[in-house]
């Protein structure tokens, strides 16, 4: 061996591991020894589990009613096109109408979504660009907000509530649904709460604390974002649902992960079990059109959706749990024909003379 004189009191030096079972690798293990009567088994049997799981998933998936409506206006047919260069603030706001039927009812409760594409809710600047202290209520961030929130901070010497390049971009159109009966339009009634997720609406934003309970006083000394046309405590007139806790800007302050995203809008609730809560036929879709997209050349569309046990539509599941059972089950003949062709040769591993 390499052994040295060591520096000091002399001890001797080895490269000789040390006498442990762990060192000189003689901890008992365990092989698994693949053998035919194991493998094949195991690859019939993952793919007779896997098949039918994916094709339940991805029949499931595929019972969910979808309908999308673009209402970008790009094009010089749309109803929407008169609004595609409208500005935050444009008075009186543009709006337009979309006629749509639905072939089929849908049957259960309904969710709405607004949809937006090539928006980057995912820029590093952009998420940081919020002040979660100021958000949650804490009185002192609210006239001192974050500098994380710059240039969304202060406007005219006024801390900007709530602050930030998230809040300053919320959506802000306003959809409403008719169905039209024999020319006459029926409003469809839109649930509003209940779209955020419970820990934010009820832990993670908290309007601001005092004496008195009116929104208007406890927002004092704030102004609001450049890019909203009202402040934030005239964002809905019941109190639940006002000031920081409203749902709407909530479910956009949870930022997307992807530029092409939807977020949950309203609720349709389904009335009686004897009717589908959207029946087949003529709809309209009124657009209130505030909120600018063309400049970046985005889009917005309006979904409606029904969900299942697990969740909206979302083919992807059922096809990778089929496509995983169909090559286990594949392998599986393959290496059947093949055992049945040479496994029955000399197995011995004797090297021949």
């Amino acid at each position: 061996g390499g052994a040295a004189a060591g520096g000091g009191g002399g001890a001797v030096k080895t490269r000789k591991p040390d006498n442990t079972a762990f060192k000189q690798q003689r901890l008992p293990a365990w092989q698994p020894i693949l053998t035919a009567g194991t493998v094949l088994p195991a690859f019939f049997i993952i793919g007779l589990i896997f098949i039918p799981i994916g094709i339940g998933i991805f029949v499931t998936s595929n019972n969910i009613r979808e309908y999308e409506i673009d209402y970008t206006g790009t094009e010089p047919s749309s109803p929407c096109n008169k609004c595609l260069n409208v500005s935050w603030d444009s008075t009186p706001p543009c709006t337009c109408t979309i006629d749509f039927t639905l072939e089929h009812s849908f049957e259960s409760n309904v969710f709405m979504y607004y949809g937006l594409s090539n928006f980057y809710q995912n820029h590093r600047r952009y998420v940081k660009s919020r002040d979660d202290s100021q958000l949650n209520g804490d009185n002192s961030s609210l006239l001192n907000p974050s500098k994380e929130c710059e240039p969304y901070r202060t406007n005219e010497d006024k801390p900007i509530a709530p602050c930030g390049a998230i809040a300053n971009s919320m959506f802000n159109d306003t959809l409403e649904l008719y169905r039209i009966d024999n020319d006459t339009r029926i409003p469809i009634p839109l649930i509003k709460k209940g779209i955020a997720w419970w820990t934010d609406k009820n832990v993670k934003f908290r309007n601001p604390s005092g004496e008195t309970n009116n929104l208007t006083a406890l927002f004092q000394g704030t102004t609001k974002p450049v890019n909203w046309p009202k402040p934030v405590y005239m964002l809905d007139s019941e109190p639940d649902n006002n000031g920081f806790i409203n749902e709407d800007f909530i479910v956009w302050m949870r930022t997307a992960a992807l530029p092409t995203f939807r977020k949950l809008y309203r609720l349709i609730e389904r009335k009686n079990n004897f009717q589908p809560t959207l029946q087949a036929g003529k709809y309209s879709l009124d657009i209130t059109y505030n909120y600018p997209v063309h400049s970046f050349d985005g889009r917005k569309r309006m979904i409606l959706s029904t969900i299942s046990w697990m969740g909206g539509k979302n083919p992807f599941l059922g096809i990778a749990y089929i496509t995983v059972g169909s090559i286990c089950f594949f392998l599986g003949v393959v290496l059947l024909i093949i055992h049945h062709k040479y496994g029955n040769r000399n197995t011995s591993a004797d090297i021949p003379n």
